[in-house]
């Protein structure tokens, strides 16, 4: 559900809603469920807080944790405000299906100008819970206009795929943000190849906007070809549509994914690095986990690094773990029911649990949302990605691993055939378990492990922090 408010310095004063949803428990008087008491956040914002050039015709745009009650979404709630304290005229729509509030000025922003956005603690969820804190961000806009049509960068399952399991979702990757609230199944089409019998089903674009997905109301029929369509119809956050239709096909397998259940890192687990041949660090990391080496012997940089943990040299311990590392490796490399094949760049997707292959090198490249990949857990904390890399990890400068809908580090499991590269600053998530060495560029932060069976961890001034 869309509902759209207009915004002008009149209408700051008053809030514009509807009528208030009652919970489950209003209908529900003696009912004894736990009461929902979690506040919502602002998860993510379009342009994001410190934006530099901002085309002067884009829409901002806040993504919210959970559902929220379109009207706490107004004139007074959502504001958005430049030069200074200056409020900007324009029109709110508030997309339930993705938990995203929309900004549209009336008119162009001004060239070069500092804007303030601000979401209110007048927002509140379904349950009634309002905001901790207003959530303030600030852009810059450029000296021109966006006139650039989107495009739709790569999708999963990938254009000529056999063997989809059929409980497959469709996504498509986008190479700029778009709005969400174009996304409908008119916009984004899901049929059987043969006579166009439409598919039922939801779409959704979830933050940060950069991928959409048809999420099918059944599982497919076995051993039959689909083409998914996305349509002129979508629009990136300038209004601009793409040139063409985007219309790929695919060919499911005859089963379904399985979920994915943890591996078993037996004595590894305790690790947060463990090497084959040196650990070799500059600067001021911070590792909270053991650190092992196994077989070889130099473990340098400690200080000026520290080890919130045990340091194990060669020995029992630690050639152990690195057989339980050896072993927990090939059966990740091993795992085939469900394969999910991927793009190279993972920059930009949201991902379902799953199962995830690629044969070439991956990276995850871009930068603000194109840089980001999301994996959603859909509300499961023990849901289960395992990434099957036959080459190569690389990510580019400040890009990032996010994590939505419940989903944990402890439970990300990337299986690196050759070595994996986290470049400056980026904050990656997940377990690393590389057959060669793992590199942490300057500032890169880890949420999970760093183990490699026959090579090095260089590390500089990093943070690592077992889950």
């Amino acid at each position: 559900m869309r509902r759209l408010f207009i915004v002008g310095v009149v209408a700051l004063l008053a809030t514009v809603g509807c009528n208030r949803r009652r919970s489950h428990d209003d209908d529900n008087p003696g009912s004894s469920a736990t009461p929902d008491t979690t506040r919502p956040t602002v998860i993510s914002t379009s342009p994001v807080a410190g934006d530099l050039d901002v085309a002067v015709n884009r829409k901002v745009v806040a993504y919210f944790s959970e559902a929220i009650l379109d009207s706490t979404i107004s004139a007074s709630s959502f504001t958005v405000t430049g030069p200074g304290t200056t409020p900007v005229s324009g029109t709110l729509i508030y997309d339930a299906t993705n938990n995203a509030a929309i900004f549209k000025p009336t008119i162009s922003l001004l060239f070069s100008t500092l804007f303030t956005a601000t979401i209110s603690t007048a927002v509140q969820d379904l349950a009634g819970n309002a905001m901790a804190a207003a959530y303030v961000w600030t852009f810059t806009t450029g000296v021109s206009s966006d006139s650039t049509p989107p495009s739709v960068i790569s999708t999963i399952p990938m254009a000529g795929a056999t063997g989809v399991p059929i409980n497959s979702r469709v996504t498509a990757a986008f190479d700029e943000p778009m709005d969400s609230s174009t996304f409908t199944t008119t916009t984004f089409t899901f049929t059987l190849q043969t006579g166009s019998t439409p598919v039922s089903g939801t779409v959704v674009c979830p933050s940060p906007g950069t991928s959409a997905s048809f999420i099918p109301d059944s599982d497919l029929a076995p051993g039959t070809t689909y083409t998914a369509t996305v349509t002129t119809g979508v629009r990136d956050l300038a209004g601009n549509a793409m040139l063409f239709d985007y219309v790929w096909s695919f060919t499911t397998g005859t089963t379904a994914s399985v979920p994915q259940q943890s591996a078993n890192l037996g004595s590894a687990e305790g690790f947060a690095v463990l090497a084959g041949t040196t650990i070799a660090n500059t600067g001021p990391t911070a590792i909270y986990g053991d650190v092992g080496l196994s077989p070889g012997s130099a473990i340098v940089g400690f200080p000026p690094g520290v080890v919130y943990g045990t340091t194990y040299g060669p020995g029992t311990t630690s050639d152990t773990a690195k057989l339980d590392l050896t072993t927990a490796y090939v059966e990740l490399a091993g795992r085939s029911t469900g394969v999910i094949s991927c793009p190279s760049n993972l920059g930009g997707l949201t991902l379902a649990p799953g199962l995830y292959k690629s044969s070439s090198p991956v990276i995850i490249s871009g930068t603000g949302p194109l840089g980001i990949l999301t994996l959603d857990a859909q509300g499961d904390s023990t849901a289960v990605w395992v990434f099957q890399l036959g080459s190569s990890l690389i990510t580019d400068p400040a890009t990032s691993v996010v994590l939505s809908g419940g989903a944990l580090a402890k439970n990300i499991y990337w299986q690196v055939s050759s070595s994996a590269t986290l470049d400056t600053t980026c904050k990656f998530k997940g377990n690393i378990l590389a057959e060669a060495s793992i590199s942490m560029k300057t500032g890169a932060t880890l949420d999970g492990r760093a183990l490699t069976q026959s090579a090095a961890v260089t590390l500089e001034s990093n943070t690592i922090t077992k889950p």
